[in-house]
C-alpha cells in the first residue's frame, strides 16, 4: 500500500462532536478532504450548518446533526441515525469540550458539574453509543481530544485539567477493554491552539499582544497551534497509519513537557 494512501479515509463513516468551530471544524474538513462522509454533531444549527456547508462546497459529504453531548439519549439518536444511513461508523472523535479558569479555590460545585458534563460525561455517552456498533463489526477507531492539560498540571485550570485527566485515562480504559473487539482508542493532547474562541479571549486583554505572548511562553516554538494542526493528527489516528497504535496520548505542545 502507498504511503499517501495510509493517511487516506476513503469510505470511512466519521462522526466528530463539537464540528461547529475551532479543531472540530478544522478535523471536519480535513476527514471530508481525505474521503470521509462526515457527521457534524455540534448543538449551534448555525455553526453545524456552516460546516456543512462549507465541505459540500469543497466537493465533500457532510450531514448536520444537532446534537449536546451531555444528553445520553441524544448521543444514541445521533448514532442509531447514522448507522440506519449507513449500517456502521467507523470512526468517532470526541471533540466537544468547555473550559474553566480557576484554582481549586474559587472553582464551584456547580463549575466542575458544568465541564464534567460535556468534558467527560460527553466523551462517554458518545463512546458508549458507537461501541455497540463498532462491536457488532469488529472494526472501529475513536480519537478523543484531551488537552495537554490531561498529562501535565496548568495554573489556574483546576476543573478544566481535572477533566482532561480523565479523557486520557478514559481512553486507556476503552482501548484495553475493547482491543479484542478490533477497536482502536487514542487522544490527542494539544498545548494552546489558535482557535477562535482563544482569539476573541484575547482580545478582552488590555494588551493582546502581551497576553499571546504570555500564553505562548509555555511552548517552545514560542506560537499556539494551528486548528489543522491538531486536525493532521486526527487524520493519523483514524487512517490506517496508526494500525499499530491504540491506548496513547499523542502530545502536540510544541515542547511545553521538556524536560517535566
Amino acid at each position: 500500500m502507498a504511503t499517501s494512501s495510509l493517511f487516506r479515509l476513503d469510505n470511512k463513516i466519521a462522526a466528530v462532536t463539537g464540528a461547529g468551530s475551532g479543531i472540530g471544524r478544522a478535523i471536519a474538513l480535513s476527514f471530508a478532504e481525505a474521503g470521509a462522509a462526515v457527521y457534524v454533531l455540534e448543538r449551534s444549527v448555525d455553526a453545524g450548518q456552516a460546516v456543512i456547508e462549507e465541505i459540500r462546497a469543497a466537493g465533500g459529504s457532510a450531514t448536520f446533526l444537532a446534537t449536546d453531548v451531555s444528553q445520553s439519549a441524544q448521543c444514541q439518536q445521533a448514532v442509531g441515525r447514522i448507522v440506519a444511513e449507513h449500517g456502521r461508523l467507523d470512526v468517532l472523535v470526541n471533540n466537544a469540550g468547555i473550559g474553566h479558569v480557576g484554582t481549586i479555590l474559587n472553582t464551584t460545585e456547580q463549575d466542575l458539574d458544568r465541564l464534567l458534563a460535556v468534558n467527560v460525561k460527553g466523551v462517554m455517552f458518545m463512546t458508549q453509543a458507537a461501541l455497540s456498533p463498532m462491536i457488532a463489526r469488529k472494526a472501529g477507531v475513536i480519537v478523543n481530544l484531551a488537552s495537554i492539560g490531561g498529562v501535565v498540571a496548568v495554573r489556574d485550570r483546576f476543573a478544566y485539567c481535572t477533566t482532561k485527566f480523565a479523557v486520557v485515562g478514559m481512553t486507556k480504559c476503552v482501548a484495553l477493554d475493547h482491543a479484542a473487539d478490533g477497536i482502536r482508542c487514542n487522544c490527542i493532547c494539544p498545548g494552546r491552539v489558535e482557535t477562535p474562541f482563544v482569539q476573541a479571549r484575547l482580545k478582552e486583554y488590555a494588551d493582546p499582544k502581551q497576553a499571546y505572548e504570555q500564553m505562548v511562553s509555555t511552548q517552545l516554538l514560542k506560537r499556539m497551534a494551528r486548528p489543522e494542526e491538531v486536525a493532521a493528527a486526527a487524520i493519523y489516528l483514524a487512517s490506517d497509519a496508526s494500525a499499530f497504535v491504540t491506548a496513547t496520548e499523542l502530545i502536540l505542545d510544541a515542547g511545553w513537557t521538556a524536560g517535566k
